[in-house]
């Protein structure tokens, strides 16, 4: 998918992502970004979730440092759905 839009940045140097671009990279209040510039373009990315790695039985799981919020079933099914008709729910914040 493929979503492109405009913004300016103000003379504070802060930047508004519309809100269609960061449904569509997944990006929530909160989330943290790293900003690199590659080839003479600006990337944003969320940055990487911290874990480490413990083993549990003779599994080797990734374990969050930091508290992250439990997906419900109901979220990953309305998830799916939406995948299903090909949109974005503009209208969850």
């Amino acid at each position: 998918m493929l979503v492109t839009m405009k913004s300016t940045i103000d003379k504070g140097g802060r930047l508004v992502i519309p809100k269609a671009v960061r449904m569509a990279a997944g990006l929530e209040p909160g989330t943290e970004v790293e900003f690199r510039v590659v080839d003479g373009r600006v990337e944003i990315v969320p940055s990487p979730l911290e874990v480490r790695l413990e083993r549990r039985g003779r599994f080797l799981v990734a374990v969050p440092q930091e508290p992250v919020p439990t997906v419900t079933s109901a979220a990953v099914e309305e998830g799916i759905q939406d995948l299903r008709e090909g949109r974005l729910d503009d209208e969850r914040d």
